[in-house]
């Protein structure tokens, strides 16, 4: 009896996560694949998130995350920003690739509204989406608010927040969450202050929370656990982060 109590739990369990499908779609004659999870019991408004992974294109931590995600009833979409045959092999190459999106930010937009419209048509309301990303995800997503897509926020964990100084400064129409690793040394204290001007300038709605002791990556249970490093997990920092998202997502997405 014991025994088949056990393998029903496992079932449930198995039967309760989140499956992701690889969804195929194009920027041009660029072959992208992005990876989908439907929810089983989708929220009252059909939500989708966008999700923009790290430097490294999509990896255990963007699937994770989507699965969870779609467990608590969201439409989730996973975005291919470099396209097949253009995946990073090492941290060399998504240095110069991310660099390279980074730099010619009116790409990296054009792939994510690609990814946007993949996660619409797959069945999230686009009247409720919202995009998050993870470090050069997070840059991502902070960009999508900049250029004022139409979902109703964005959220970034632990990304960089400066942006091209020849851009013009604009109302933001998104919502702003911006998470962030207070012994984060990649990021300048510079271009804190500045992204705060940035942020009053364009009238946003923001919110940026500082997590102590956290640095980069602070999210990903495999960046390490050394912030001498700077990258490393921060569990305390990871749930509390989460929390503040799951918060946001109750305020925008109706």
């Amino acid at each position: 009896m014991k025994k088949s109590i056990t393998l029903l739990a496992l079932m449930f369990v198995i039967s309760a996560s989140a499956q992701l499908t690889t969804v195929t779609y194009k920027d041009g004659g660029q072959k992208l694949n992005g990876e989908l999870a439907k929810p089983a019991h989708p929220t009252p408004s059909k939500s989708g998130i966008l999700i923009l992974p790290a430097w490294k294109g999509i990896d255990e931590h963007s699937r994770n995350t989507a699965q969870k995600l779609a467990e608590m009833g969201h439409y989730v979409f996973i975005a291919d920003i470099y396209g097949e045959g253009n995946y990073p092999k090492d941290d060399k190459q998504a240095g110069e690739k991310s660099g390279a999106f980074k730099k010619n930010y009116k790409d990296y937009v054009r792939r994510i509204s690609l990814a946007l419209e993949q996660l619409i048509r797959n069945g999230a309301n686009p009247e409720s989406v919202a995009i998050i990303g993870f470090c050069f995800g997070g840059t991502g997503a902070l960009e999508a608010a900049r250029a004022n897509l139409p979902v109703a926020g964005v959220v970034s964990f632990h990304g960089n927040l400066n942006r091209d100084l020849q851009r013009p400064i604009e109302k933001f129409k998104p919502k702003v969450l911006v998470c962030h690793g207070a012994d984060d040394f990649f990021v300048p204290d510079s271009d804190i202050v500045s992204f705060q001007n940035e942020m009053k300038k364009s009238q946003a709605d923001w919110q940026m929370i500082f997590y102590a002791k956290a640095v980069h990556s602070f999210t990903d249970p495999n960046a390490g656990n050394d912030p001498s490093k700077g990258v490393a997990y921060n569990a305390l920092a990871a749930e509390r982060s989460w929390e503040h998202m799951r918060l946001f997502f109750r305020e925008i997405l109706r």
